[in-house]
């Protein structure tokens, strides 16, 4: 009997892991060779699973590459989704009351996900994810689209309502999309330019100590946001 015909006939959690398992090492095959790149031999292999467990579980290649990219959204959700929903809900619930948030609670939530963003992006877990995303920002499929409304849309329309507060600011404004951004652009260089941040900082890794000291600098991110003052260019 074949290992797809003993996974067949194995309880569902036994299913489960193997579909994860597939779902696992796809994120960091796809990301490393992107989807040409990717045979569907690699992705077994990786995953340490019979060939024919690509097609069972996700009628082949294309199909898994999807689910590898709904896959990270539930990634980052379990790691955000917490705190997405409670600020979100706090917008929510003033809007009801028709009542503004002031300025130092949204710089209090912003320097919370800020703060959190910047851990995540340091972290190890997340090497594999980042490969996927850039290849999909550079190349967009029905995988983008996925990622970008199941996490990154919520996350940056939030990011845009806070800082629209502290900017005293229309939050759907050209101006707030463009600064929200470049603060997301602040955080997210932390990833993208990961061996840079580490060569130019002379650190061997993101421990606990630089992780302590770029939470700080998230701070002073949100902190340094204020209203532009000055004149026209």
């Amino acid at each position: 009997m074949s290992k797809l015909e003993n996974d067949q006939n194995t309880s569902p959690s036994r299913r489960d892991a193997t579909r994860e398992k597939l779902l696992a090492a796809a994120l960091d095959v796809f990301g490393r060779y992107g989807f040409d790149g990717a045979s569907t031999r690699r992705l077994a292999d990786a995953a340490g699973v019979n060939l024919q467990a690509i097609p069972y579980y996700f009628s082949g290649k294309e199909g898994l590459y999807i689910a590898t990219a709904d896959y990270l959204t539930e990634l980052i959700s379990n790691h955000v989704g917490d705190m997405r929903q409670r600020v979100g809900a706090r917008i929510v619930a003033l809007d009801t009351a028709g009542e503004p948030m002031s300025p130092a609670e949204a710089r209090a939530f912003l320097t919370e996900i800020a703060q959190t963003m910047i851990a995540l992006f340091v972290s190890k877990k997340s090497e594999s994810w980042a490969r996927f995303i850039i290849r999909e920002q550079m190349e967009p499929t029905e995988a983008f689209t996925r990622v970008y409304q199941g996490i990154m849309r919520p996350m940056i329309e939030i990011a845009r309502q806070l800082i629209g507060t502290i900017l005293d600011d229309d939050p759907a404004s050209e101006h707030v999309r463009l600064r929200a951004f470049a603060f997301i652009g602040s955080i997210l260089v932390f990833r993208m330019a990961h061996a840079a941040v580490l060569a130019q900082m002379e650190w061997e890794t993101a421990g606990p100590q630089e992780v302590a000291t770029l939470r700080h600098l998230a701070a002073e991110l949100v902190a340094a946001l204020e209203p532009f003052k000055g004149g026209a260019a």
